[in-house]
């Protein structure tokens, strides 16, 4: 699958892993920088996976193929949002875990991660998978499919730690949507916590650094 995606390894025999799916438009050499960013000399060796997500038309962008996790039909992201593509992008996180499991990393040593659409798709696939990970990083996103998560969510990830943060000034994925998403989760039970930060739909050295305190966090014993 290594051609798919690409594959940093912090030092030999990684024993735990990130799986970090980019955002529309964008490929998995997106967050390949921030990975010296993250990363502390005293952590254990990690896979950092960053997939490519297929080519595709997006509708909200007049049809041009671009890649992309699931197509966007409109403006309201909400509710316009391609459930046939999210439960492909879901099948396809579930196959990455599958592989880092079956490479001799254990679920519960694995993060899923990801940025907007990223987010969208790790989101959905952490509820479903059904083994517990480590904890899901979601950036800049929400939650499609929200209501089907109660019937669908697997138990085995329902105390899984997630890490959601949002810019106050995203002009893509509405703040107050991403703050709805959250609410969904805490109000079933998940251990989430919110982070905010004066931004826009970007990241900013802040919140990398509370992202790295989250890794250690679930990493680190």
């Amino acid at each position: 699958m290594n051609n798919a995606a690409v594959d940093l390894r912090t030092g030999a025999n990684p024993s735990h892993a990130v799986l970090w799916l980019h955002g529309l438009g964008a490929d998995g050499h997106d967050f390949e920088p921030i990975v010296p960013e993250l990363t502390r000399r005293h952590w254990p060796a990690i896979r950092f996976i960053f997939p490519h997500a297929p080519i595709q038309p997006v509708t909200i962008n007049g049809g041009m193929p671009m890649r992309s996790w699931y197509d966007i039909r409109g403006m309201d992201i909400a509710s316009r949002a391609d459930e046939t593509g999210i439960r492909a992008s879901i099948a396809a996180t579930h196959r990455w875990l599958d592989h880092l499991v079956q490479s001799g990393i254990p679920a519960g040593n694995i993060l899923l991660a990801g940025f907007s659409q990223g987010g969208a798709v790790i989101l959905n696939a952490m509820l479903r998978y059904p083994e517990r990970l480590a904890g899901a990083i979601a950036l800049s996103t929400y939650l499609p499919l929200h209501d089907k998560v109660a019937a669908e969510a697997h138990a085995a990830n329902a105390a899984t730690p997630i890490f959601m943060a949002h810019g106050s000034a995203d002009p893509v994925v509405p703040l107050a949507l991403g703050r709805q998403s959250a609410d969904v989760l805490i109000s079933a039970g998940y251990p989430l916590t919110w982070h905010q930060y004066r931004m826009q739909h970007s990241v900013c050295a802040e919140e990398v650094a509370d992202i790295a305190a989250f890794i250690e966090s679930r990493f680190i014993a």
